[in-house]
Order: C-alpha cells, then sequence, then structure tokens
C-alpha cells in the first residue's frame, strides 16, 4: 500500500513542485496551503505522514501540529522550515513531530525521513492491533 502523504505549506509553487517529486517516487500525495486547509483535510482522510511547514500566516506550524496530534494522534509529522530555530525545533519535538527538516531539503533526505516516519506510525498501529486481539481474547477466554 502507498504512503500518503500531506504537504502543508503556504508556498504554492514550492508545495506543487515538491509533490510532483514526491508522486514520482510512489506516494501518495495531498496538499494544503494552510493549517486550516490542512486540518480539514485530515478530518475526511487519514493520512501517513504530514509535511508541515513550520512559519505559515495564520495558524502557525506549531499551531497545527498540536492540533494534529490531538485529532489524529497517530500521524506522523516532519517540520520543515527555512527559518530554523532550536527553540521552534525542540517545542516542535515535545509536541510530537516526527522530526525536522531545513528547506530547502534534498529530496532524498525527506523521502528516507518519510519512509521512518511511516514504519514507525505502522508500528505503533501494529501495538494498538496487538493490545486489542489481547484484550478481546481475554474476555472471551481463549
Amino acid at each position: 500500500m502507498k504512503i500518503k502523504v500531506l504537504l502543508v505549506d503556504d508556498e504554492a509553487q514550492f508545495v506543487e513542485t515538491l509533490a510532483q517529486r514526491l508522486e514520482t517516487r510512489g506516494f501518495v500525495v495531498d496538499t494544503a496551503l494552510s493549517g486550516d486547509r490542512c486540518l480539514a483535510i485530515l478530518k475526511d482522510k487519514d493520512m501517513d505522514v504530514v509535511v508541515l511547514d513550520v512559519q505559515m500566516p495564520g495558524r502557525s506550524g506549531i499551531d497545527t501540529l498540536k492540533e494534529i496530534k490531538k485529532l489524529r494522534p497517530l500521524t506522523e509529522v516532519i517540520m520543515l522550515t527555512g527559518h530554523a530555530t532550536v527553540e521552534t525545533a525542540i517545542e516542535g519535538m515535545k509536541l510530537g513531530a516526527f522530526d525536522y527538516l531545513l528547506k530547502p531539503t534534498d529530496i532524498d533526505d525527506l523521502v528516507a525521513k518519510i519512509n521512518k516516519a511511516h514504519a514507525r506510525k505502522a508500528e505503533h498501529e501494529e501495538r494498538i492491533l496487538q493490545a486489542t486481539i489481547s484484550r478481546i481474547t481475554q474476555k472471551s477466554g481463549w
């Protein structure tokens, strides 16, 4: 099954170019030009990985990250910015971001991070499934 990625950045040309590059590498890609649009998409769709710009007008990347983790706790988020500060990186990681990359980023680095983030999400989903199966079998006396 293909990895579903949501790209979120207020720079339309950047998002379009990056989406095309990821699609050629086999990812299913949706895009959003704002944090609010990102959250609207996530209300209707389960995405594996969100690549999220930190600096956006309106709802910031950090605020969007907080809401993503409330809405879809297992979705992994990679923070992406051209305006990195150590403080912002630390804050994002504390709030549950999988990782943090600087723009411009090498496409191979981003692809590697997306694959690692997806693997972590799949691992968490498998643990939840196994715990659920264990509870059901214990309750039914198997």
